[in-house]
């Protein structure tokens, strides 16, 4: 893993007096909490995040009771998702208000895992958001569908500004990728920070995870948070199979 650390540390979540919403957003495949979960906690905690897009959260037996405990010991709530979403979750912090959830199951194709959408609407002061955390389809022509899928089922949500954030199983080359990155701003193209690749740990060779916002939100900063204070490399380490993406945002007033 590259030992650079971030160039500068992203800005603090605060509302601004125009009513817009500077707020920190992580997404995380976290591979059904089988590693070291306080590991995973540290790490979440110290990006100090608004929003946690998780994907490959815990969806078998008692898949709650083990969710949960990892939400309280980031100082997060449980928003949607999990088994209900095929895996993909959110979590917020209290500085949110909720005002609606929905799990989203797409269709299964025969021999392949099943897949999910985990959405929201937050607000944040007078700043109103649509949410969405996925983990795209391995097999390419499926995962181009479900591209699709997420921009339709990201307008639904029926806000002014949107974002999405997950595992989409495909580097920025991929048709897929470039399908969401044509509509949605791509958060790391737009204002890198930190690392670029998310996987594996290990060996970072790849960017296969990434944060995606509605072109009015502005993109502060986003990438790998190596280097930010309280992340450490043994940590990322031990989390997970993936590194996390975090961004900084300002959502406008709506």
């Amino acid at each position: 893993m590259p030992t650079s650390p971030a160039a500068s540390p992203l800005p603090p979540s605060r509302t601004e007096p125009d009513g817009s919403a500077v707020i920190r957003v992580l997404s995380y495949n976290i591979r059904s909490m089988r590693d070291d979960t306080a590991a995973l906690a540290r790490v979440i905690s110290a990006c100090e995040p608004d929003l946690v897009l998780l994907q490959e959260a815990p969806r078998f037996f008692r898949w709650r009771k083990k969710l949960a405990p990892l939400a309280s010991a980031c100082g997060q709530v449980v928003l949607s998702g999990g088994a209900t979403a095929a895996g993909p979750a959110l979590l917020c912090s209290l500085r949110a208000t909720v005002e609606r959830t929905e799990d989203v199951l797409l269709p299964l194709t025969p021999g392949l895992h099943r897949r999910g959408f985990a959405t929201a609407v937050v607000r944040f002061g007078r700043a109103r958001l649509g949410v969405l955390s996925c983990h795209l389809s391995l097999q390419k022509d499926e995962r181009y569908e479900q591209g699709g899928m997420l921009l339709d089922h990201l307008a639904r949500l029926g806000t002014p500004h949107a974002i999405a954030g997950g595992d989409l199983n495909e580097r920025p080359d991929g048709r897929t990728f470039r399908r969401l990155a044509t509509e949605l701003r791509d958060c790391w193209a737009t204002a890198p920070w930190g690392a670029e690749q998310t996987s594996t740990p290990a060996d970072p060779h790849q960017r296969i995870d990434a944060i995606l916002a509605t072109p009015d939100i502005e993109v502060l900063g986003c990438g790998v948070p190596l280097g930010h204070p309280g992340v450490t490399e043994a940590d990322l380490r031990a989390a997970t199979d993936h590194l996390p993406v975090l961004a900084a945002l300002r959502v406008p007033a709506s």
